[in-house]
């Protein structure tokens, strides 16, 4: 097996393992606080992020110097955020709606890496990401014809990680990896800490075991992604990440019997289509420019 292979296949169980946590994370937000949860798995994803970063070249000590210390630390905030906003996107919108507007987040950095990045977007992909937002208006517009309130807050969710990744890809631009996910976990950790004993609540003895399955999920579905992140580009895991939608959307349909209405499915088609069609224009570009 090549090293591209393996990288697609820790890709897609990346992905596959980010879905299955999704729903882990839609069961306990029905019963618990998402800023609760939050602030529970978060504990495990910080000192993983510790233990890598001790592993890397410098030390904690070397993960510690970055040049952007503002943008590692709006990350950090960006992500904590972005978890909670999707546990409670799960609990009242669905898993199906809410991963079916999350499809949205590749469009939505092709829009915003004009204005922050200073990219150039050709007609092709701005015809692409118009076609996609007319997708995700079909999202939100079911068959009587009013806007599904449900779905604002998977809209804030999308554009969170939008710019999360935007951000992402100007610190990636001077700092290692190690770096960047270490101000990730201990940055998000921090601001847990802060907010989330305040949301704190008994627990189900059952539910003890959920939350150490959503704790243990959130290190394995990164370890799976920074390892693929190793063997594959960027650009060539984007598509991958469409595998979260579809699997997320069977175990909504499968264990909390959510239904996949027409302007979903249709929707999302649209959506994705757009999605896949920005991201290879995108690596058409780099292909030309480099």
């Amino acid at each position: 097996m090549t090293s591209q292979q393996s990288g697609y296949i820790f890709a897609i169980a990346a992905f596959l393992v980010f879905a299955t946590q999704d729903a882990i994370s839609k069961h306990l937000a029905e019963a618990y606080n998402p800023v609760m949860i939050t602030f529970i798995r978060f504990w495990p994803f910080a000192l993983f992020a510790i233990f890598l970063a001790s592993r890397s070249p410098g030390g904690v000590k070397g993960a510690l110097r970055t040049k952007h210390p503002v943008l590692q630390v709006l990350r950090g905030l960006l992500l904590v955020s972005q978890i909670g906003v999707a546990m409670a996107a799960f609990a009242e919108a669905g898993l199906v709606k809410t991963q079916a507007i999350f499809a949205s987040s590749p469009l939505l950095v092709a829009m915003l890496a004009v204005p922050l990045l200073g990219e150039k977007v050709g007609w092709r992909r701005v015809v692409a990401i118009l076609v996609g937002l007319i997708g995700v208006l079909i999202i939100l517009a079911p068959t009587d014809g009013d806007i599904d309130r449900t779905l604002i807050l998977p809209l804030v969710n999308a554009v969170q990680m939008a710019v999360y990744s935007i951000c992402t890809r100007i610190v990636g631009r001077d700092e290692q990896a190690s770096t960047s996910f270490f101000y990730l976990g201990v940055i998000g950790c921090l601001a847990a800490s802060i907010i989330g004993p305040f949301y704190l609540s008994p627990v189900a003895g059952i539910d003890w075991m959920w939350f150490a399955v959503v704790s243990v999920t959130s290190v394995i579905s990164h370890y799976l992604l920074i390892t693929a992140y190793k063997r594959l580009d960027a650009i060539q895991i984007q598509p991958i990440s469409y595998f979260q939608l579809v699997w997320a959307s069977a175990l909504g349909v499968m264990i909390f019997g959510e239904t996949l209405n027409w302007n979903v499915l249709l929707g999302s088609a649209i959506v994705v289509s757009a999605g896949l069609f920005t991201i290879w224009r995108e690596a058409v570009k780099r292909r030309l420019m480099g």
